[in-house]
């Protein structure tokens, strides 16, 4: 009987390295070992080597598969982890041989995001990713179970376990893509009202253990889960606050990017990366301590373009107490920041933070002297309270003159809601660009809706109607007296 079962896993762990010359960009075998350590792994040994390519049976050779195999039986290890990207084959052939668990890097950066997913729609996304990782995984795993043979009553379905077990993934990645779609619905309405209300969000993105949710936590003031740990968060975390000098902010933290970042993983994310596509602006926080900082930077870019975001982006330099590099702001050109070295931990720069935000969204803050009425006190408190007030003066009305700096949109949501003209508190040019332009055919249409109107109330006989209700009232007044 040809059998092939999957052996159980377990904590400890042999660690296998090569480097292929095939591959221009190798993984990172330091970075490796942190993911083990972030699954919760014990590193027995770490099996190192080079070959020109890749063995088609073993990945390793045959030669190197022995020598771990001897290591496996010698120190009793529960299962293999590779730092490469097995084929099914491959991953079979050396559980046969090793007589243990054998895991790629794709298997094990699934394994840390199960273990972190703790929100239903991480919970969905992860196990989706899983089955679809698993799919790839059934050719003949279970040649001893072939159609059933025999006579009356001894027949099988006629199908074979594979095709029994491919029609249930199946299934279940039907109804996960169904559940994941009433998330993504669920996300796009709450992005619709707050771009209805005209908030601004920015994104928090970059390579994992880069600072994300230590930054996070100090810009907000919150106390999310931040640790010296690849993945320490998994899933994405939003929180509104008014920043200083831009107004009402929706921050959110997201998933941390790795190299070669499984395909799977990036398409049962695409709900979550969406938060960075319908961003006003990301903040690329980078690790500037690590050595392989350039690599990280190219592996987040690489996962942004594949998910096609054109969003501004402001690189954020993290960590700046490890370095000893000063808090200060690099500028792409006059008025534009384009890097900002910073530390969330040691809170070094976050002034200079805010500062390159704010120039950053220039294209969409205005600057506005506002005039207030006397019974505007509402929009007062309101205007203090959103942070956007840089001055304070008096006309000769004795009128409280305010200079603002916040998005025209917004200016013209708050007069709205308090019901003032804006040509009544501001400059004409000032209020012009808050008032909706019209393009020539809508003016035109705007004109034939206002003389229909006139037309409509132009011929209607007025006369007749009061005089019709005259009559009712008349009626009425008859019908009292007589009950009188």
């Amino acid at each position: 009987m040809d059998y092939f079962g999957r052996h159980e896993g377990g904590e400890r762990a042999i660690l296998v390295h090569l480097e292929i010359r095939q591959i221009t960009d190798p993984n990172d075998l330091e970075e490796f070992k942190l993911l083990v350590d972030s699954a919760g792994a014990q590193q027995l040994a770490v099996v190192t080597g080079s070959k020109q390519k890749p063995d088609a049976k073993y990945f390793i050779g045959s030669g190197k598969a022995q020598e771990i195999a001897d290591q496996v039986k010698a120190l009793e290890a529960d299962i293999v982890i590779f730092n490469h990207s097995l084929t099914p084959s491959q991953e079979r052939n050396l559980e046969t041989l090793l007589q243990c668990r054998v895991l790629d890097r794709t298997g094990l950066i699934l394994d840390i995001f199960a273990q972190r997913a703790r929100t239903y729609e991480g919970k969905l996304q992860v196990e989706l990713a899983q089955l679809n990782h698993l799919a790839t995984r059934l050719v003949r795993g279970w040649t001893h179970l072939e159609r059933q043979k025999g006579g009356i009553g001894l027949r099988g379905p006629g199908e074979t376990q594979l095709e029994t077990d491919r029609r249930l993934l199946q299934i279940r990645v039907s109804q996960l893509k169904a559940r994941l779609d009433k998330v993504k619905q669920t996300r796009a309405q709450g992005r619709a009202k707050r771009q209805k209300s005209d908030v601004l969000t920015v994104s928090l993105v970059g390579y994992t253990n880069a600072g994300k949710s230590s930054l996070f936590n100090r810009l907000t003031n919150e106390n999310i889960y931040a640790a010296d740990q690849l993945f320490a968060t998994l899933d994405p975390t939003l929180r509104r606050l008014d920043w200083q000098g831009v107004g009402r902010v929706v921050v959110v933290d997201t998933v941390g990017f790795v190299r070669h970042l499984p395909h799977e993983l990036v398409e049962s994310f695409h709900a979550t990366l969406e938060e960075t596509l319908e961003a006003d602006l990301l903040l690329h926080v980078i690790d500037s301590a690590s050595a392989d900082m350039h690599e990280q930077i190219k592996a987040v870019k690489a996962v942004l373009a594949e998910i096609n975001s054109d969003v501004p982006v402001l690189n954020v330099y993290n960590k700046i107490d490890l370095t000893g590099e000063p808090a200060h702001i690099n500028y792409r050109e006059p008025g534009i920041p384009s890097r900002v070295y910073v530390s969330a931990k040691a809170d070094l720069g976050m002034s200079m933070l805010t500062t390159a935000v704010q120039q950053l969204l220039t294209g969409k803050l205005n600057t506005f002297e506002l005039t207030l009425p006397f019974d505007a006190g509402n929009l007062k408190n309101e205007l203090y309270r959103l942070d956007v007030v840089e001055q304070e003066s008096y006309a000769e009305s004795g009128h409280e003159v305010l200079t603002l700096r916040l998005p025209s949109d917004k200016l013209q949501q708050l007069l709205g809601q308090s019901d003032i003209n804006p040509f009544e508190v501001l400059p004409a040019e000032q209020a012009e660009l808050i008032t909706p332009k019209l393009e020539a055919f809508e003016q035109e249409l705007k004109q034939d809706a206002e003389q229909a109107l006139l037309a409509e109330l132009e011929g209607l006989d007025l006369s007749s109607e009061e005089a019709e209700f005259d009559k009712k009232f008349e009626s009425i007044d008859e019908q009292e007296s007589d009950l009188n």
